[in-house]
């Protein structure tokens, strides 16, 4: 009994299955879309050189396109700020004068902050508003 060779791509479909449910590695699972590609290619009448080489460029592919965009919505979207961290980029308003000589105050996030300039040559009077670049200690330094 002569098995077909798009049977044969099956079976090692799902063969790449089972790790993938078993470990959660995505990249089996594009291997598997690619066997599948291959079994297409074998139920098509093709040789077995244009199988592997549908199979290899599909799962390349995937593994191409598809890992980085998992990544990407996995963890490396947008994080909550909080503590000091999610005062930088914000916007003050300069209660007492900032200058080289000294620091000032500002009002950021409704709490009186000290504050120095990012560069020593910037003076901010009363009223102005400012941009929280970083803070240092319990210091903002802002521009």
């Amino acid at each position: 009994m002569d098995i077909d060779a798009w049977v044969w791509w099956l079976i090692v479909a799902v063969g790449l299955g089972i790790p993938l449910v078993l470990t959660a590695m995505p990249e089996f699972g594009m291997f598997s879309v690619g066997a599948v590609a291959g079994a297409v290619t074998a139920a098509l009448g093709f040789g077995i050189v244009p199988q592997v080489l549908v199979f290899a460029a599909v799962s390349v592919a995937l593994i191409a396109v598809v890992r980085p965009l998992a990544a990407r919505h996995r963890g490396d979207g947008p994080g909550l700020s909080s503590g000091v961290d999610a005062l930088k980029g914000r916007q003050a308003v300069v209660l007492e004068r900032i200058d080289g000589t000294g620091g000032g105050r500002i009002k950021l996030a409704g709490e009186i902050w000290s504050a120095r300039a990012l560069d020593a040559g910037q003076t901010f009077e009363p009223g102005e508003q400012v941009d929280v670049v970083e803070i240092d200690g319990a210091t903002a330094v802002v521009m």
